[in-house]
């Protein structure tokens, strides 16, 4: 059953607030540089790194692994023209998706489980959803068999609050399963990135507390606001338990 998946729960009451509220809506477009309902670490920066890795000629077909409300994926289309699928465990979230996205596929799916053709996308993006696979190695090849011979394989992933902080990117259980899939790739350490942006996240909640009050929404503005206190210190400091990578991907 879903409902025991984790943060399931939490998820569906997320995304329930995230379609209506003004509030969240303002501070993710000042924290994060644009309004993709973040719930965690993908600020536009970020998304924009995504840009150099889908085809600009033809129907490219993109997956986001997670997708949430869709608005990532929406903004991806409007650079590209690209094709857009989705899936998230959540269901609020795919109606959301659904109500607002044309020429797109969005569908309530469990990572794990949920199946697609074979070499039918020339992107699958992953940001900060690879945590919730119950076998990397296993998920990483589907992946691969979901991807076209020159497809391409983008993750965000984070050690340090679901996952542990390993020694570097290459002790990582993204990486082991990339190589586990003969998958060449390379990685960025975008950790300082990471911690800057948690500090922007909490200077920019403050910033909207009154809003978030008015809309009678503090328990988020709580949680939130204890989601960046991991990074209210030094990077030095932060570094020693925290880690961020983005992985880029191919099939050899």
């Amino acid at each position: 059953m879903k409902e025991n998946l984790l943060f399931y729960s939490a998820y569906e009451s997320f995304y329930k607030m995230a379609e209506h509220s003004n509030a969240f809506a303002s501070y993710c477009q000042d924290a994060f540089g644009a309004n993709f309902s973040q719930d965690g670490f993908s600020d536009l920066w970020q998304v924009e790194q995504i840009l150099k890795y889908i085809p600009k000629t033809g129907h490219p077909h993109i997956l986001d692994i997670g997708c949430g409300n869709g608005k990532m994926l929406q903004y991806l289309q409007k650079q590209t023209g690209a094709l857009i699928h989705g899936f998230d465990y959540s269901e609020n979230a795919i109606e959301s998706a659904v109500r607002h996205t044309t020429d797109s596929e969005f569908r309530v799916g469990v990572i794990g489980e949920i199946e697609y053709p074979s070499q039918i996308f020339d992107t699958v993006i992953s940001m900060d959803s690879l945590y919730f696979a119950p076998d990397m190695r296993r998920f990483v090849g589907q992946i691969r068999n979901w991807l076209k011979p020159e497809g391409v394989f983008f993750a965000g992933y984070e050690e340090g609050d679901l996952v542990s902080r390993t020694e570097n990117a290459e002790t990582t259980i993204v990486a082991q399963a990339l190589r586990q899939n003969d998958f060449t790739y390379q990685w960025q350490d975008i950790s300082r990135q990471t911690w800057a942006m948690l500090n922007r996240k909490r200077e920019s909640l403050i910033r909207h507390q009154h809003a978030f009050m008015e809309e009678q929404l503090m328990d988020w503005y709580d949680m939130i606001f204890e989601q960046t206190a991991c990074a209210a210190c030094s990077f030095e400091e932060f570094n020693r338990y925290h880690a961020r990578y983005i992985f880029v991907a191919r099939k050899t």
